[in-house]
This record gives structure tokens, C-alpha cells and sequence, in this order.
């Protein structure tokens, strides 16, 4: 086993947390805010980690960027409605041995976690105090500071905050473009089956698991040592 220390990067909705009800309602206030039907599940879902600023116009490029703009305010003051009323918890649980690979992963002494997340600032702060995960993440990538996913800038940046290279950092994630961010910043990509997009679109992970209890073994497998 190297020395050097090794960086995971976790993606948010989809992997970490199922905030998919959430997220299409809010999805249906930001539709209803400019009069126009909301688009099936399945087309909302497939949109899930990219940013705002690029959601609306891909899925409505047809609207001004006034509109756009409407669409994204009404979807955040939705979604901060929701969570208010319902709690984190309830709002965006954790999905089953989430918190738990976290804290195991925590304790070895040379992994540090990261997020990067298609969330604001904001809803990333209120959802790591809601679920108490302070003190867990090394590095924090939101949608605040970064071109959208699958721009490899989140990764880029956690890797310069915690202080690793390519070679030892990997990016969990259930979403195309968190493999597509990955590949771009030059660094292995897990996917996860349990979030947003079929299996069939991860194809640029490194490798695919269907549950928590597997991430483990998938990084020493990457990292050739146990940890």
C-alpha cells in the first residue's frame, strides 16, 4: 500500500442522497412558472446533476433566457420550500449504507472525501448540516463556482484543495456526466446502478456498483492494495 494520500470524490443527488421527488416537483413549479407542461419523469431525471443554468435551456430551448431565468428561480424557491416544510432528512434521505461507507472511509487515515455536485452552496451546506456530515468532506465543488458537469473543473479543483494527483483520486457517481467529468479531469469514475441513468449510460466508468457494500472492494480493486 502507498503512502500517498488518495481523494474520493462523491457526486450528491443520485448517489449520496434520493432527492428525485423533491426535484421533479420543484421541476413542475419551474414549468407551471412559465405556463408550459413539465416533461415526463424519465427526461427530468436524465437532466439531474448538471446545473441550472444549462437544464433549462436544454430542456427548453425554444424560451428566451428571460424565461430560463424565471424557470430556475421558481425551481429553487420550490425546492427550499419543500425541504423546509418536510425536513433533509424526509426531503433528501440517504440512500441505505451511505453514511456509513462515509464514516468508514473517514477513518483511514489517508482518504480524504469531496463532493462535487450540480447543488448551490447553499443547498449543499443546508443538506450536509441536515444530515450531520460535517466535518466529513476535505474539499466542497458546487454549482456556484463551476462551469456545469461534465466539465472537469469540480474535479480539478478538489484535487488542488486536497493536495492529490490523478492517479489516486476517484469520482462515485450515477450520472453520465459524472463519468464524463471524471474521464475529462483524467481520473477513474465508479458508477453507481441506484441513481438517475440507466447502467448503460455509465459506460465511461471504470467500473459499475449496485450498492454501498461494494465500494470498498471496487477501490482497492482500483488502488491494487487494501485499505
Amino acid at each position: 500500500m502507498t503512502t500517498g494520500l488518495r481523494l474520493v470524490i462523491f457526486d450528491v443527488d443520485g448517489t449520496l442522497v434520493d432527492s428525485q421527488s423533491d426535484i421533479v416537483a420543484a421541476m413542475g413549479a419551474a414549468f407551471a412558472a412559465v405556463d408550459h407542461p413539465l416533461p415526463d419523469r424519465k427526461t427530468v431525471l436524465g437532466v439531474v446533476g448538471l446545473s441550472l443554468d444549462v437544464i433549462f435551456p436544454l430542456l427548453k430551448p425554444d424560451l428566451p433566457t428571460s424565461a430560463h431565468e424565471k424557470m430556475s428561480e421558481a425551481y429553487k424557491n420550490a425546492y427550499m420550500d419543500m425541504r423546509a416544510q418536510a425536513g433533509v432528512a424526509q426531503s433528501s434521505p440517504l440512500y441505505p449504507g451511505a453514511l456509513e461507507t462515509l464514516q468508514a472511509l473517514h477513518a483511514v487515515p489517508d482518504i480524504l472525501l469531496g463532493v462535487a455536485t450540480g447543488k448551490s452552496k447553499r443547498g449543499l451546506d443546508k443538506l450536509i448540516e441536515g444530515h450531520g456530515l460535517e466535518g466529513l468532506f476535505v474539499t466542497q465543488q458546487v454549482a456556484d463556482f463551476h462551469p456545469s458537469k461534465p466539465h472537469p473543473s469540480m474535479i480539478i479543483q478538489a484535487m488542488s484543495d486536497a493536495g492529490v494527483g490523478k492517479e489516486d483520486t476517484v469520482m462515485i457517481g450515477d450520472t453520465s456526466f459524472d463519468m464524463e467529468m471524471a474521464a475529462a479531469a483524467g481520473v477513474r469514475g465508479i458508477g453507481v446502478d441506484w441513481g438517475y441513468h440507466d447502467r448503460e449510460r455509465l459506460h465511461h466508468a471504470h467500473l459499475i456498483i449496485d450498492d454501498y457494500a461494494a465500494l470498498r472492494p471496487a477501490l482497492n480493486d482500483i488502488w491494487s492494495a487494501e485499505l
